[in-house]
């Protein structure tokens, strides 16, 4: 496939897309130079003059420390070969997927085969809907309907990862439980990575929306961008692709050869090469432009400083003077063609998003429930520490938080797409699921520190009570929050759809009178005043009072469970958000049965290459245990492998051997999650096993094998407390000596420390047993039902060193044929074995 790429994309071509991009990035950097500086001024003010609204919820600062997504076996498709391979895949906390060659690579912290950053992409799991998308990606080939796609799944559970210009990933599980499960993975790493530019850079991110919304107007485009996702690198690499791929995919669509199919797999390898050298030189442009503009930073900071009454005062004189030019035009484009349309896309946007938000609070409140009732039942605090361990992640659990975001994906705004310039509503899907997704975690991090207050100190029998009441304070401050969220997001979403249309139409009449507007500014505030930016806050300030006015509306109606804006509470509850100041709670080593003296994971006694806090940690994962409906998956992908008929074998792999070191691994895995999980039993692959089983052996130490003596003085219980809790009876015990042999401790000697404190009435009781037993010998020969009943005493006198009950005498205990005198050698034998037990008791 390589001779394609370097066939199609000759140097001629390299060198023009080169030139393409530097054209580009160089028209795009003096437009961001500008709006560094506007945006450093809005900064300086907002921190001089203040204001927002103070949320009642607590903020979490960091919630995916030391923590990962997910991680799992999938089988990948391989282009290069056209086969379908096993892969280890680690979803990291960044929200990247690398795939590795087997779960071992990724313990050795290998290098993985591919990292993926699915900033762009679609998750896909319909072979169907993947095909309607890659037959519309050369235009002027058209498929027939029943074309088959090229690459043929190897089962019928598919999940892809489709991007306009980058390399497609396809993959495929065993179950639809689990492609439900991988797909919402999936959308959650699409969903994380479209909204990459950080909120918290205050100068960066707005001087970079600014320039590239204005260097696409400049070029006429108007309204939303899909390809507005990912890092700036990533975004001017497609704001580079949006008019270079058209340009390439004209030069080089007539020159692909072969089938349909061929050419449709040829065109995306092209079109990944072409993508990967463009994203190449927007990276190093774009990190040489930034260096560039924070170089000034501290003069341009220090100009802000002193002089930034008189420049204020100077942005007011403009606006004033452009008001005057600008609102006869705009009130007559709002009254004709946007307000009959407001109450219509307001509407479209808060009936789907409301009942998201509310399915957020519902969802807390079950997992608030689930976490009552398994406490309650379990013990109080003793599970309290597990339970809230997975409930500090929920926020971050895309299976548990699908039901919420699946109610925003139906958000819909046909017949408006059209007339405001709308190419699609994932913008406006994707930002409220992440603003849902942050208002789940700030109650959830709000109760867990309400809750640790309350406990302390605090006995079992008021725990559910102390849950409710955390509840109740929450979900007050919640409905608070997300009313506020929603109607700033409504608010947003408004001015994105109606304020391009508005410049769309008025630019062309005001543009031209611009220019004179400059005369009124100072040249040493002329970098900070812009007349392009202060024109667009003059159409903004013509929209905004009507858009407040119908938001305002909207939340009189009880239907949208929206608070009235007169309801403010600010610094309504001080002592809450002094607990903001405090760290995370670790509830895994809070309340720990398991650690007592509160050392946690990876504590004094966790040593060894895969001890230490750090490493326990980092085995956390958000999703790794959690099953649907609370039970393991029967059939995982990971466990079995398809036949050869649907996946060819590699040469020279074992692909059963590779799944099961894979499975061996995840349950050799002991940390917190994992131990919640109940375990498929499995069954013993060796004869020391099975008779292990059978018999179970307990190795101890004995206090005194050193001195030479035979047996101990202590009694040694005939009951063992395994790992997972269970208690079980042994009838062997292994002595250990240093230096010396391990011996096998006799039946007899087993009886003899199982003795407890009364012995007179137990040695009573074998003198009986004995008495019957050798009046039962002397009348062998004439009773019928004797070897029935004897068979019954010997059960019975083995009862307790022996699991697997009464077995049949075959050939007897002398190597007989089965008759009464094997009867009689048994019967002899028992009695003298229990007499030996008695006279060493």
């Amino acid at each position: 496939m390589g001779d394609v790429v370097s066939s199609h994309l000759d140097e001629n071509k390299r060198e023009i897309i080169t030139a393409r991009t530097r054209d580009v990035m160089r028209e795009f950097g003096e437009t961001y130079q500008q709006q560094y500086a506007v945006a450093l001024f809005n900064s300086v003010r907002y921190e001089i003059e203040g204001g927002g609204t103070q949320s009642q919820l607590l903020h979490r600062k960091d919630p995916l420390v030391d923590r990962s997504i997910f991680s799992g076996n999938l089988f990948q498709y391989l282009e290069e070969n056209r086969k379908w391979r096993n892969r280890f895949v680690f979803v990291a906390s960044s929200y990247s997927i690398s795939l590795y060659e087997s779960k071992t690579a990724h313990d050795r912290s290998l290098h993985p085969k591919v990292t993926i950053n699915c900033a762009g992409y679609r998750a896909l799991k319909s072979m169907e809907e993947y095909m309607d998308l890659v037959n519309n990606s050369l235009p002027g080939v058209k498929a027939r309907p029943s074309s088959s796609p090229f690459v043929k799944c190897a089962t019928q559970f598919p999940l892809i990862l489709w991007h306009p210009y980058a390399r497609h990933h396809y993959f495929c599980v065993m179950t639809e439980k689990e492609q439900t499960k991988w797909h919402a993975v999936l959308q959650d790493c699409v969903r994380h990575t479209n909204n990459g530019l950080s909120e918290d850079c205050k100068v960066l991110t707005p001087a970079f929306t600014d320039a590239v919304r204005l260097h696409r107007q400049a070029k006429g485009h108007y309204g939303t961008w899909d390809m507005m996702c990912g890092g700036p690198p990533q975004i001017l690499a497609n704001l580079v692709m949006e008019t270079l791929h058209p340009e390439m995919r004209s030069l080089i669509a007539h020159r692909l050869k072969g089938k349909l199919q061929q050419k449709q797999r040829h065109w995306m390898l092209i079109s990944d090469a072409l993508y990967k050298q463009v994203l190449r030189h927007t990276r190093a442009h774009y990190e040489a432009l930034v260096q560039s503009c924070e170089v000034q930073r501290p003069a341009l900071d220090a100009g802000l400083r002193t002089d930034m009454d008189q420049i204020i005062a100077s942005k007011d004189h403009v606006q004033g003077k452009m008001r005057a030019l600008v609102l006869p035009r705009a009130e007559q484009l709002l009254l004709a063609s946007v307000k009959p349309y407001v109450d219509s896309i307001l509407e479209a946007l808060m009936e789907p998003t409301s009942r998201g938000f509310s399915e957020v609070r519902d969802v807390f409140s079950r997992e608030l429930v689930e976490v009552s009732k398994n406490t309650l039942n379990g013990g109080g605090k003793e599970l309290l520490g597990e339970q809230m361990e997975r409930l500090s992640m929920l926020a971050f659990h895309p299976v548990k938080m699908q039901s919420c975001y699946e109610e925003v994906e139906q958000l819909n705004l046909d017949g408006l797409q059209q007339r405001f310039d709308v190419s699609s509503p994932s913008v406006f899907v994707q930002r409220a699921q992440i603003l849902m997704r942050e208002q789940m975690d700030n109650a959830v991090y709000t109760f867990e520190q309400l809750l640790n207050q309350s406990l302390e100190g605090q006995g079992d029998e008021d725990l559910c009570k102390t849950i409710q009441k955390c509840e109740d304070r929450v979900l007050k401050k919640y409905d608070y929050d997300s009313s506020t969220v929603r109607k700033k997001f409504f608010r947003e979403a408004l001015l994105q759809i109606i304020i391009p249309y508005m410049l769309k139409h008025l630019s062309p009449s005001c543009t031209a009178e611009l220019p004179k507007f400059k005369e009124l500014i100072f040249e040493d505030f002329s970098r900070f005043l812009l007349v392009e930016n202060v024109f667009e806050e003059v159409v903004l300030h013509s929209v905004t009072k009507d858009i407040m006015m119908a938001v305002k509306e909207a939340a009189v109606q009880r239907r949208h469970n929206l608070y009235r804006d007169s309801m403010v509470l600010t610094n309504s509850d001080p002592n809450l958000h002094l607990l903001g100041e405090s760290p995370s709670v670790d509830w895994s080593t809070k309340f720990s049965p398991d650690d007592p003296e509160g050392e946690g994971e990876g504590g004094a006694q966790d040593e060894g290459p895969r001890g230490g806090l750090a490493a326990a940690k980092r085995r956390r994962q958000v999703v790794s245990m959690i099953q649907l409906d609370g039970v393991p998956l029967a059939y995982e992908s990971c466990m079995e492998v398809p036949g050869v008929e649907g996946i060819p074998e590699e040469e020279g792999e074992d692909y059963g051997m590779r799944c099961k070191l894979g499975t061996e691994e995840e349950e050799d895995d002991d940390d917190d999650e994992a131990r919640m999980l109940p375990r498929t039993p499995k069954s013993p692959d060796s004869v020391h096993e099975i008779r292990g089983l059978i018999n179970p052996v307990v190795e101890v130490e004995h206090p005194e094998a050193e001195e030479g003596g035979t047996n101990g003085a202590e009694p040694v219980s005939a009951t063992v407390l395994l790992e997972d809790g269970s208690v079980e009876e042994v009838r062997s015990v292994t002595t250990l000596v240093e230096g010396g042999d391990q011996r096998r401790v006799s039946p007899q000697d087993m009886m003899k420390r199982l003795m407890g404190k009364d012995r007179k009435q137990e040695v009573t009781d074998i003198e009986q047993a004995i008495q019957e037993i050798d009046l039962a010998v002397q009348e062998g020969g004439k009773d019928t039902d004797l070897e029935a009943d004897l068979g019954q005493t010997s059960s019975k006198t083995n009862e307790g060193l022996n699991e697997v009950g009464p077995q049949p005498i075959r050939n007897g205990l002398t190597g007989g044929d089965g008759n009464g005198e094997e009867v009689e050698n048994f019967g002899e034998k028992v009695a003298v074995q229990i007499s030996d037990v008695v006279c060493e008791i």
